[in-house]
């Protein structure tokens, strides 16, 4: 049986939903007129909004800013005491009020039409002095809030961070933004280290684990063991060679207590997967995947100078 607390999440999930299904239905050509000035902007995208809405605006400017349009939010009680120094006329102006008619951001409307900027407006009334002055207005009224009181923003909070959603997403497929330009704004995800980071960002170079061709098993055991990687290498003939901890157990499977009387040449694998400095993280880890492997060689002019590990 479904409890009362289940049934009523449940109830806010379809007045969410709906509200956002009702948004699209009310798309204009001010979403377009929006769309072509942002990408036309020699500026930045500057959101403002008081209280919840401001909450949302955050939101909207760091994912505007992480997928390709310069933006940032203003707080409008700081815009009115001297931040507005910040606003060039360049810039393009995202203002956010449910009810159009908030006072903090309202009394900001002079200023922005006296600095020529192209004001966006997000509300819930079309007919507010909001809109009205806006160039172009999104709406983002709800028929209902979730809330049961209809005085928390719920239902009118989503619709407008799905807006600005719409918003970032329909500018990133214009300015056909791709993962690696994502990644340049996320250098500390792992997004940012796949795609940004070379493998000698990444590899170990020092006190690498060589042995010759022919050391014992022990020897090869006892490098292994300093080295910590995992693999000896070994400088053959016609390159290099690997030996790894399955090679090794695998020969003792094989061999049992005879497995110490052979050498590394009898055991060790020939032409092992390497990349050259350079490489990109994400093409090294695309190799060790489809190798199924956990290790590479990284080369630099034919030489092993580093191990990488996935």
């Amino acid at each position: 049986m479904t409890s009362v607390y289940i049934q009523t999440a449940k109830q806010v999930f379809e007045i969410e939903a709906n509200a956002l299904n009702a948004l699209s239905e009310r798309l204009d050509s001010d979403f377009d007129d929006a769309v072509k000035t942002i990408l036309d902007a020699k500026g930045k995208v500057i959101i403002c909004g008081m209280g919840k809405s401001g909450i949302i605006g955050k939101k909207i400017a760091a994912t505007l800013a992480s997928t390709g349009t310069p933006s940032f939010f203003m707080h409008p009680g700081e815009a009115y005491h001297g931040d507005l120094g910040m606003v060039t006329s360049d810039d393009v102006f995202v203002a956010i009020s449910n009810s159009g008619e908030t006072d903090e951001v309202v009394k900001l409307i002079p200023f922005l039409k006296d600095n020529n900027n192209y004001l966006v407006a997000l509300t819930g009334n079309a007919k507010s002095t909001l809109a009205t002055a806006a160039n172009a207005h999104l709406d983002v009224g709800v028929a209902e809030e979730a809330c049961p009181l209809q005085l928390a923003p719920t239902s009118s909070t989503t619709a407008t961070l799905a807006m600005g959603d719409a918003l970032a997403v329909t500018l990133m497929k214009a300015r056909d933004f791709k993962p690696e330009n994502f990644a340049r704004f996320h250098p500390g995800g792992s997004l940012g280290r796949r795609l940004l980071s070379r493998v000698e960002d990444e590899m170990v170079s020092t006190d690498l684990p060589f042995v010759s061709v022919n050391s014992s098993l022990l020897d090869v055991i006892q490098t292994m063991s300093a080295g910590r990687l995992g693999l000896a290498i070994i400088k053959d003939v016609d390159g290099y060679a690997m030996i790894t901890d399955g090679d090794v157990r695998r020969l003792i499977e094989q061999y049992k207590e005879a497995a110490f009387s052979k050498v590394a040449s009898d055991f060790m694998s020939l032409n092992p997967a390497q990349v050259p400095l350079g490489t990109r993280v994400e093409d090294a880890l695309a190799l060790v995947e489809s190798r199924k492997i956990t290790s590479l060689l990284i080369t630099d002019k034919n030489s092993v100078v580093g191990v990488f590990k996935k």
